[in-house]
């Protein structure tokens, strides 16, 4: 959440601008400079970085299951279904299809260029963060499961969407980066560089723009509140708090703990940590090479090792009700070949990061 915040922040400051219109009539530059102007105010960065930590927080108060679990329904169906309507329109621009080809058409050279492993090491990083994999957001969202369906067919449909979701948002900043100029390679950014020259291309251009940051704002909050019911649900465990003090002491410090990250990209935009980067990065690298891997490792351990849960407790518990069950010959896989793979990707992280140039 240190940096998440002031993702969530984002979308939440284009949902305001779209709506205002200030897209409109832009050139592709001039929309790309809205980004980064964004970026060097500090006022901005922190005041809607709060936003998103205050409506995390607000909902975490009232409670997580009969708010969010109602609203996900429809909000991430409509996100679903305006996303295929983008990519159709961004597949359509003028200049779309190189941009198609740079995302369809596999470059193996390019891949030998930055490594093999490090390409490898990239893509599984990607997939323990986009599934939150290895930290508690994943683990909370997963205690609301009832018992009437099996955890493997849940887990299949999470990865399907998921998967689905990432080929959609390929066919839609891609082919946009190619139809506007925009550089493909610009890292987080993209999406507020390269989108709302869509939109502006598109009849009713801002009440789309408006709609989709809308939907990716509930998307982006709906994980920080994942986790903020984590958060609190431990102090809660741990000390014995109410959930009013556990939400007031959090809310201090996961503010002033996203501060820094905020404050990255312009006041504090010279630091810099020899071989990792910016704030920004740091915070990241703390995440996706150490917490996300190791965690994934723990809970591995502790689900298939007599000295922790134990495989047959697992078994028992994912494969209660009906659909997709997990095979009880897989435990050779689960309990050993995968905790080394994790702890190889780990590794290798760390190679390429600082020992590979």
């Amino acid at each position: 959440m240190m940096f998440y915040t002031t993702v969530a922040g984002w979308m939440l400051s284009y949902t305001v601008k779209s709506a205002r219109g200030i897209f409109s009539g832009l050139s592709p530059d001039e929309v790309a400079a809205v980004f980064g102007a964004s970026l060097a105010n500090p006022g901005e960065q922190v005041v809607w970085m709060l936003v998103a930590i205050a409506l995390g927080f607000a909902v975490c108060m009232r409670g997580l299951k009969n708010g969010v679990e109602k609203v996900s329904t429809v909000i991430m169906t409509s996100l679903l279904c305006l996303m295929v309507v983008l990519a159709v329109r961004a597949v359509t621009l003028p200049g779309a299809a190189n941009g198609l080809a740079f995302y369809l058409k596999p470059d193996f050279s390019k891949m030998a260029e930055n490594g093999i492993g490090e390409v490898v090491f990239a893509a599984m990083g990607q997939s323990f963060f986009t599934l939150s994999l290895g930290i508690g957001a994943l683990a909370i969202f997963g205690s609301y499961i009832g018992k009437e369906k099996a955890l493997a067919g849940e887990a299949a449909s999470i990865i399907g969407l998921d998967t689905f979701v990432a080929l959609m948002a390929g066919f839609i900043i891609f082919p946009s980066c190619f139809a506007f100029n925009v550089n493909p390679g610009q890292g987080p950014g993209l999406i507020f560089a390269t989108l709302p020259n869509v939109f502006n291309a598109m009849p009713f251009g801002r009440v789309w723009g408006t709609l989709f940051f809308v939907f990716m704002s509930f998307a982006a909050i709906s994980t920080v509140i994942a986790v903020f019911e984590n958060i609190i649900a431990f102090a809660i465990d741990m000390h014995g708090w109410s959930r009013k003090k556990s939400v007031l002491v959090n809310f201090a410090l996961v503010t002033v703990l996203s501060i820094p990250c905020a404050l990255g990209f312009n006041v504090w935009g010279g630091v810099q940590i020899p071989g990792i980067g910016g704030i920004q990065d740091v915070e990241d690298f703390i995440v996706s090479n150490n917490l996300l891997p190791l965690g994934s490792l723990v809970y591995l351990v502790f689900c298939t090792s007599r000295y922790g849960w134990g495989f047959k407790n697992f078994i028992a518990e994912a494969n209660t009700g009906s659909g997709l069950k997990f095979p009880a010959g897989i435990r050779v896989y689960i309990s050993y070949i995968l905790p080394a793979v994790v702890l190889f990707i780990w590794a290798v992280g760390y190679i390429q990061k600082f020992f590979v140039k």
